[in-house]
């Protein structure tokens, strides 16, 4: 499988791309987790991957959508962009995971790409807005993987998305980013109307139409119009695991998860200091799905500094550690509104609604299934995952 993928990859991506991603992202992320390792033995803790939302707006509507897209767009600038990647740049960063609402509707995210050659890129998009021109655009630049969001059957696309023929047009950005020799992402937000693409047979035909990796995260119960019956049983988080490991050791397809370590035990990227969000408003937050802050990137000498010294996001991983190794927000809501409260954190959304949403939520299950855990089969996986992505003894 290794083997496989690796000609796939080396024959259908451009050497560029390839180079790229092999070095700014690997051999660079690698370093950037290992200092971060040091860190926290220090008691410092800062992030080795940033999410990035770069922009607020998005022509679609999707159901469970968490973000203001209808709002008056909020977006960060550039100046404020390259400060940001500049900043975690100095302390060992070079991995930026970049969302929006829909990132290419940033006039000015290409120039952000342009300006760090030495870091990676993953766009989380809908690939409708990528042209011919942009694709050729980022083969050029090679720092640059866009993950494209498939979400179902043209019928089943079009109700999740809240738009007609967004299968079509989203298979089309698809087939431009493999004509110009992108190393190419396809995420899927797993729920009750989708859950058949968790499949072998789906898998094939992505890799057909040159999709080098998959991401399938499960739905979340969250934002301003929830949608509790998309959410996935406990069985079905199991099942979607197993699928998920089987088909590592299967197929040349890569499959990324960020939920669970190489044991098969839950974990939570924020708990454990791997990641955390800035949003389009310049709000530093726990998670995209924690919409809170007490402080901004324009906020303290340094993004470092504020991300370091912040007793928030402390608390929060600290909190939601002691809590659950699954989703702090969908187990125990009642910790997030307490923590919210304790540090006087503001609602960094344009609706002003998100203390209402949380007040509203109901606990569920997430990823934790004590007693379920399926630990991974391929060495590859379980040796990165060991060293690489793992709980950094938030649990302990």
């Amino acid at each position: 499988m290794l083997f496989a993928l690796t000609r796939r990859v080396l024959t259908e991506a451009d050497p560029k791309v390839v180079a790229k991603f092999a070095y700014n992202f690997g051999v660079k992320g690698i370093r950037s987790v290992e200092l971060h390792k040091r860190r926290r033995r220090r008691g410092v803790n800062f992030p080795p991957f940033l999410f990035i939302s770069v922009i607020s707006s998005c022509q679609l509507r999707c159901q469970g959508c968490w973000v203001d897209v209808a709002a008056p767009a909020q977006k960060l600038s550039l100046d404020e962009l390259n400060l940001i990647v500049n900043d975690a740049k100095a302390h060992g960063n070079a991995y930026f995971g970049i969302l929006g609402g829909e990132p290419f509707l940033h006039p000015q995210l290409l120039d952000l790409f342009a300006a760090h050659p030495d870091c990676y890129f993953q766009v989380f998009t809908n690939g409708q807005l990528i042209t011919d021109d942009i694709a050729r655009q980022l083969a050029r630049l090679g720092n640059v993987t866009p993950l494209v969001s498939i979400e179902g059957s043209e019928i089943v696309s079009d109700e999740r998305r809240g738009r007609p023929q967004v299968l079509t047009r989203t298979l089309e950005g698809l087939e431009v980013c493999r004509r110009h020799r992108l190393l190419i992402g396809v995420a899927t937000s797993v729920c009750q109307t989708n859950v058949e693409l968790v499949s072998e047979s789906w898998l094939r035909r992505l890799i057909a139409m040159g999709v080098h990796y998959v991401w399938f995260h499960t739905y979340r119960v969250v934002g301003p119009k929830p949608n509790p019956q998309l959410a996935l049983r406990p069985d079905q988080v199991v099942a979607v695991r197993r699928f998920i490991v089987r088909m590592r050791a299967r197929l040349p397809i890569a499959i990324v998860d960020a939920y669970w370590d190489d044991r098969g035990e839950a974990l939570c990227p924020m708990a454990t200091g791997v990641s955390h969000h800035i949003g389009p408003g310049g709000h530093i937050e726990p998670c995209p799905v924690i919409q809170f802050a007490t402080s901004t990137v324009r906020d303290g000498t340094s993004i470092y500094e504020t991300m370091t010294q912040s007793a928030f996001l402390r608390d929060f991983r600290e909190a939601a550690a002691g809590a659950t190794q699954g989703c702090i927000v969908l187990e125990r809501p009642d910790i997030v509104r307490d923590l919210v409260r304790k540090h006087g954190a503001h609602d960094s959304t344009q609706r002003g609604t998100a203390m209402a949403e949380f007040e509203a939520m109901t606990p569920r299950r997430s990823q934790h299934n004590p007693g379920e855990e399926v630990p991974e089969e391929h060495w590859a996986y379980r040796f990165a995952k060991k060293h690489w992505f793992f709980g950094f003894g938030a649990y302990s």
